[in-house]
C-alpha cells in the first residue's frame, strides 16, 4: 500500500498554523514548527510493514497548495492521513471533498486528532472521509487499519468507517498498546530537519522531539484536549529512551531534545533516566527540556535534572487564582507555583509558563491578580521564559461540556477556536481588556529585572536575544487589539 500522512497548507491572512503534534492550536505571526512525535511513529511502523510512505508536511515545508497538490498525486496515494483540530477541521472536510470530487480514483481519506475523537459523527456526516481513526494511539490503530485488508471484523477498538450508507464503529478506543513495541522514528523518513530550527523551545540547534510517554500522568485537567486522546498514562522504558537520544546525538548531530510528554515521567523513572544519561556523558553533548508538573518534585529532582543535562523545563500555570486551579481540576496551589517555579530556577533550569485568559469566572481583579504573579516570576527570575492564551474550551473536554450546558460559548463556529478571540463568555471583563492583561504579561519581559536576569543567563548569546526579541513582537501582535 501507498499511504501518505499530509498536511495540507493552510493559507490564511492570520498567520501561520501550528498545528503538529500541538495540544492548542493557534496561528503564529512568526512561525514555529513542532515536531510531530505520533504522526512520524505512525509512517515509521507503515515502513516497518513494508508500505511505501510519503510524509508530506505542506506547512513546515512552506509549500504552496499546488507544489503540494503535485507532489501528492505523483505520489499516488491508496490512504490519505491528516491530523486535524478544531480550528481547522472545517478546511479539512473542504479538501476531501475537492480531493473526492476532482479525481476518478481518488484515495481513501483518513482523519486524526483530538477534534475527531471527540466527535466522530460530525466529520463522517459532514465530509466523505472514509475511516476516523480515535484516540492517542492511532499510529497503532492506522497499523491494524491497513493489516485488516478492510475486513472490519478485525479492526481494533476506536475505528470509524463506512458500509456503503450506513457510519459504523468498533467501540470506544483502549490504550493498551506497548509504547516499548513502537520503532524509533526514522527521522530522514519524516524530514525532522524541518522542524530543528524554527522552534521558540530550541536554544541549541538542530533540535528534536521525542515521547517517553503518552500523556500526562495528571490527566484531569479540564481544558485539556489531549485528555481527550490520552485519558490513560503509559511510559517507554527509560533505558530504551536514552538509548534513542544516543542515537540521536551521535547519527544526526541533536544538540537539544525536547520530550513532548504531556508531563515527563517522575519517580524511579526519572531517576533511572537521569543517572543513565549522566553515566554515558550525554550532558556534555546535548540539552534537554520537556513538561513537568508544580507540586511533584523537590529540590534534589530539580538538581538532578539540571545535573542529567536538562535546561528548559515547562510549566501549566493558567491562574493565579485558587478558584480557578480548583475548578481545572490543576490540583496545585499558587503557593505549589511559587515554590516550584524557585525551586527549578535555584537548581539551574530555565522556566518557562504558561498562562490562560478569559476564564468564565474571572473579573478584572483576578485578572489582575495572574498578571501580577507572571511578572513577579519574571522579575524575580523564576520564569525564563512564559507564553500566554486565551482560554478555549475544545471539544471534548469537560470545560466545553460545563460551558456548553450553561449556555457559556460566545460561538460553536469551529473557526473562531483559534485563540483569535474568546471563546468563553466573560460577564465580568471585556475581550479588551483580556488582551490588554496578556499584553501586560509579555511587557513583563521588558521589567529592568527582568532583563537582568535573562543577560545573567545568557550572557553573549546575542543570537539568542535576537530571537527572543522576534518572538516577544510575535506575541504582542498576535494578541493585538
Amino acid at each position: 500500500m501507498r499511504i501518505a500522512i499530509a498536511y495540507p497548507p493552510l493559507e490564511s491572512e492570520k498567520g501561520v498554523p501550528l498545528l503538529t503534534q500541538n495540544r492548542q492550536f493557534q496561528w503564529f505571526s512568526r512561525p514555529t514548527y513542532i515536531f510531530p512525535v505520533v504522526p512520524a511513529t505512525a509512517a515509521t511502523m507503515l515502513k516497518k510493514e513494508g508500505h511505501e510512505v510519503l510524509f508530506l508536511d505542506g506547512i513546515a515545508a512552506e509549500l504552496s497548495p499546488e507544489e503540494f497538490d503535485r507532489r501528492l498525486a505523483e505520489f499516488n496515494p491508496d490512504y490519505v492521513v491528516l491530523e486535524t483540530k478544531t480550528p481547522v477541521v472545517k478546511r479539512h472536510w473542504e479538501y476531501i471533498r475537492k480531493q473526492r470530487s476532482a479525481r476518478p480514483n481518488p484515495p481513501r481519506f483518513v482523519l486524526v486528532g483530538d477534534h475527531v475523537t471527540a466527535m466522530p459523527e460530525e466529520s463522517m456526516a459532514a465530509c466523505p472521509v472514509d475511516y476516523i481513526l480515535t484516540g492517542g494511539d492511532w499510529d497503532f490503530l492506522l497499523k491494524n487499519l491497513l493489516a485488516s485488508g478492510g475486513d472490519a471484523a478485525k479492526f481494533e477498538p476506536g475505528i470509524w468507517y463506512r458500509e456503503g450508507e450506513t457510519v459504523r464503529n468498533t467501540g470506544r478506543f483502549r490504550l493498551d498498546h506497548d509504547l516499548n513495541e513502537a520503532p524509533w522514528i526514522d527521522r530522514d523518513l519524516v524530514n525532522w530537519k524541518l522542524y530543528a530550527f524554527r522552534n521558540g523551545n530550541f536554544k541549541k540547534t538542530p533540535g528534536t522531539y521525542i515521547m517517553s510517554g503518552r500523556d500526562c500522568w495528571h490527566a484531569k485537567c479540564t481544558f485539556c484536549s489531549w485528555t481527550t486522546l490520552y485519558p490513560t498514562y503509559r511510559t517507554r522504558n527509560a533505558i530504551d529512551v536514552v538509548d534513542e537520544i544516543e542515537m540521536l546525538v551521535t547519527k544526526y548531530g541533536v544538540r537539544e531534545i525536547m520530550d513532548d510528554s504531556g508531563s515527563l515521567p517522575v519517580g524511579a523513572w526519572l531517576t533511572t533516566f537521569c543517572n543513565e544519561l549522566i553515566r554515558r556523558g550525554l550532558p556534555k553533548k546535548l540539552r534537554i527540556d520537556c513538561n513537568m508538573r508544580f507540586g511533584r518534585l523537590t529540590f534534589e529532582d530539580y538538581r538532578l535534572m539540571r545535573q542529567a543535562g536538562f535546561r528548559l523545563v515547562l510549566f501549566g500555570v493558567e491562574s493565579a487564582n485558587q478558584e480557578t486551579l480548583d475548578r481545572f481540576c490543576k490540583k496545585l496551589t499558587v503557593a505549589d507555583v511559587e515554590q516550584g517555579a524557585a525551586w527549578a530556577s535555584k537548581a539551574g533550569l530555565a522556566v518557562h509558563l504558561t498562562f490562560m485568559f478569559g476564564h468564565a469566572w474571572e473579573g478584572p481583579a483576578e485578572i489582575a491578580n495572574t498578571v501580577a504573579l507572571a511578572r513577579k516570576l519574571l522579575r524575580n527570575g523564576h520564569a525564563a521564559t512564559l507564553q500566554c492564551t486565551l482560554t478555549i474550551p475544545y471539544p471534548g473536554t469537560p470545560l466545553f461540556r460545563e460551558l456548553k450546558a450553561s449556555d457559556g460559548l460566545t460561538t460553536l463556529d469551529w473557526d473562531e477556536y483559534d485563540q483569535r478571540r474568546a471563546i468563553t463568555k466573560t460577564p465580568q471583563a471585556t475581550e479588551e481588556q483580556i488582551k490588554c492583561a496578556i499584553r501586560s504579561v509579555y511587557r513583563g519581559f521588558l521589567q529592568p529585572c527582568a532583563l537582568w536576569h535573562l543577560f545573567r543567563r545568557n550572557l553573549f548569546d546575542f543570537g539568542f536575544y535576537y530571537r527572543g526579541f522576534r518572538y516577544l513582537i510575535g506575541h504582542l501582535l498576535d494578541f493585538k487589539g
